[in-house]
This record gives structure tokens, C-alpha cells and sequence, in this order.
């Protein structure tokens, strides 16, 4: 989406108590306590990063709707919160809702009307006039493909990362893919993820250069086009002229673009791909266009404002892929800014029914109270989960 539109007798009895403490961590309260943020830690202070983003989990998919296969009502957001459980079973080896992955994807690969699943119509194989939700969904499958070693993921990732080829278009602003199928706008969104895609394709893919020259012209296209600001960030996209619009600076944009580098430079060793892949790291977490005393903050973060279900999610995408450079670099920053979020999502940013918020910081406006729903929750536990130690 752009601007337009994640304790034998004493000894038995100190077992017992424990279960029961963390059964009681797990269990809904009534609903007047779960409405209440658990700003003085909660149930489970103590909880591991694992347990915590276990925990987390189980209440995103609660919100799980098994029968249309989605978190109802959202297409997009609905394949983002997809690949944050596939980040948890792959961080943690927990693969309880490896089932839910599958689910997902036999019941949505056809065609649907419009009004279904998405507002637009769905063409079939997770593709559809919007060529940033198509390429969510691509990531998604190679995510199940990573998860199970299924080849028919990585097949759908295949056709999904074709369809998407259709709209890269030189005879505008150089090169870029569309942002729909109209060919109205060039955007930040598309072309992160159309590098991060054919990135991964390239190194699931064997034997390929097809989509290694595809995702290095993207990253070519992407680092000249003008999207990146003199500034290290990412503004939403193009005008007409081919000139950055100077629009907000949204954490997902900057996320994708941290992560489409991150991929292209497992590909290619690339070190200057790296350098501006860290550069751009380095700008989000001390901007104050998109940190606040620390904490990643939305411009719709503000306490005069609230985000839409879009900007929900936001945050979690760029965790995701700052964490992704994080494994790549062991970068020490990079891993504390992690650190910084998660704890305080945890602290400040969650009900006594461990539901995390829209506002990371904790901070709360009576006219616009925080937002706490499914989207918010992947949104957060994406940042619960960079502070998971990696599986050996």
C-alpha cells in the first residue's frame, strides 16, 4: 500500500505452582482487563524471548480465520501476518501452525471476485491488479518453501515472480515496476519488494541467472531513481517527472529496501551493496522522521492521529528485514535497537491478554487510543523475534 490509497515434596510443589503460573500467563482475562495496556510488565515479567514470542503468537492466531484461510478483512496484511508466523516456526522450530501455512495456500490459489478476499478481484495463483499485493504474497510462498521444502511453494513463488515481471517498465523514469495495473505510479513498496523476490528467487532457484539479473537492475534502478533522499531514507515514491515526491517516509518503505539488499548481497558478496544496505539501516534507527527517544515510531504513530490498517503493519516489516541484516552482520546496533523495541512493546505496548499495541512507546491519547488487533500483533511479534537467538 502507499501514501495514496509483529515454574518431590518441595520440589513438586515449586513444579506444580510454576505450570500454574505460566497456564494463568496464557489465559484471557475477562474483557474489561484485556482492554487494560500492562504497562508495569504483566503477566509473565519474566518470560524468555522464545516465550514471549510463543506467547505472542498463539494470540495472532487465535485471530486466524481457518475456513476463508486469512485474517479477515485484509489481502495483503493477511500474507505479511502469514510470513511472521513462518519467522517464528523458522526462529523458534516450533511448528505447531505449519498447517495453517498450507491451509492458506490451497484454499486462496484460485480466482475470487472482487469483495471476497481483497477489494480487488484475484486472478488467480495470489495475483491481482495491485503488483505490491502480488509480490507480499510471493515472499510469503518462499517463505513456506524455506518452512517445508515443499517444491509447490517455491513453484507459485515462480509464477507469482513472472506476473510481476510483466510490469517492469523502462520506457518510464529508466526502469521499475509498476505499482498497479493501470501503470499510474512508481513507487518505494513495489521495487523494494520486487528485488527482496527475485533475490530470494535467485537463491532458492537452482542454477540461475534469470532472476539475479533481474534483481540486480531492480537494485540498480532502485539506489539511482531518486527514492532514496540525501538522507538515507526512503520516501514513498516518483512523481511524474521521475522525481522523488517527497511524501512520508513510511518504516516499511525503508525496511523493504533494507531487505532487498540484504538478500541481493547473499547472492552477489556485492560490498557496495552492503554499504548502502547499511546506510539505509543507519539512517531509520536514528532518524527523527522514524524513531521517537528510541522507539520506531509511524508518522501515524502520533498521539493526534492513529494508522490505518495499512500503517498497522508497518513497523513489523521493517523489524523484520533490520533483523534479517542483523543475522547477516552480527551488527551489535542493529541488535540493540531490536532489543529496545521488543522491550518495550513488552512492557508498555501489551494487555493483561498479551495483545500488543500500534504505539511501541506505550504512550496513549484518549482521542485516539492505541489500536490492538491482529495486525498490530504481527506487527510487534516481528520485533519480538529479532531478539530470538538464531537456531543453530
Amino acid at each position: 500500500m502507499n501514501e495514496k490509497r509483529s515454574h518431590k515434596k518441595r520440589g513438586a510443589a515449586l513444579l506444580v505452582a510454576a505450570v500454574a503460573l505460566t497456564a494463568g500467563a496464557l489465559l484471557a482475562p475477562t474483557a474489561a482487563q484485556a482492554a487494560i495496556p500492562s504497562h508495569h510488565g504483566g503477566p509473565s515479567p519474566s518470560a524468555t524471548a522464545t516465550q514471549r514470542a510463543k506467547t505472542a503468537t498463539d494470540v495472532l492466531m487465535a485471530s486466524y480465520d481457518p475456513v476463508k484461510a486469512w485474517w479477515p478483512s485484509s489481502w495483503w496484511n493477511s500474507a505479511v501476518a502469514l510470513q511472521t508466523v513462518e519467522d517464528y516456526t523458522v526462529r523458534t522450530g516450533d511448528r505447531r501452525y505449519v498447517s495453517e501455512i498450507d491451509n492458506t495456500f490451497e484454499k486462496d490459489k484460485g480466482a475470487f471476485p472482487a469483495g471476497v478476499l481483497s477489494g480487488d478481484p484475484l486472478l488467480g495463483d495470489f495475483t491481482s491488479r495491485a503488483i505490491d499485493d502480488s509480490e507480499w504474497w510471493g515472499l510469503t510462498w518462499l517463505g513456506a518453501y524455506d518452512v517445508t521444502h515443499e517444491q509447490k511453494y517455491l513453484d507459485m513463488a515462480v509464477k507469482i515472480g513472472d506476473y510481476v515481471q510483466g510490469y517492469w517498465d523502462t520506457s518510464t523514469c529508466g526502469g521499475g515496476v509498476w505499482w498497479n495495473a493501470e501503470k499510474t505510479y512508481k513507487n518505494s513498496i513495489t521495487n523494494g519488494l520486487y528485488i527482496r523476490l527475485t533475490a530470494e528467487l535467485h537463491n532458492r532457484v537452482k542454477g540461475d541467472t534469470t532472476w539475479l539479473a533481474r534483481s540486480e537492475a531492480g537494485w540498480n534502478w532502485f539506489t539511482t531513481s531518486g527514492l532514496i533522499n540525501s538522507q538515507g531514507l526512503v520516501n514513498d515514491g516518483l512523481t511524474d517527472g521521475c522525481q522523488n515526491n517527497g511524501q512520508t517516509v513510511w518504516s516499511y518503505n525503508q525496511g523493504l529496501a533494507i531487505g532487498a539488499g540484504t538478500e541481493l548481497y547473499r547472492a552477489t558478496h556485492d560490498k557496495t551493496v552492503l554499504a548502502t544496505t547499511k546506510r539505509l539501516a543507519d539512517a531509520a534507527i536514528t532518524s527523527p522522521l522514524l524513531t521517537s527517544k528510541g522507539i520506531l515510531t509511524e508518522s501515524c504513530d502520533a498521539l493526534s492521529t492513529t494508522c490505518d490498517d495499512n500503517g498497522k503493519q508497518f513497523k513489523g516489516v521493517f523489524e523484520r528485514y533490520l533483523s534479517d541484516l542483523t543475522d547477516l552482520t552480527h551488527d551489535q546496533r542493529y541488535l540493540a535497537f531490536s532489543q529496545r523495541q521488543a522491550s518495550s512493546i513488552w512492557a508498555n505496548d501489551r494487555t493483561n491478554a498479551n495483545q500488543l499495541g500500534e504505539r511501541w512507546s506505550g504512550e496513549d491519547s484518549t482521542a485516539f487510543p492505541t489500536a490492538y488487533d491482529w495486525r498490530t500483533q504481527a506487527s510487534a511479534l516481528s520485533a519480538l523475534l529479532a531478539v530470538v537467538p538464531q537456531r543453530r
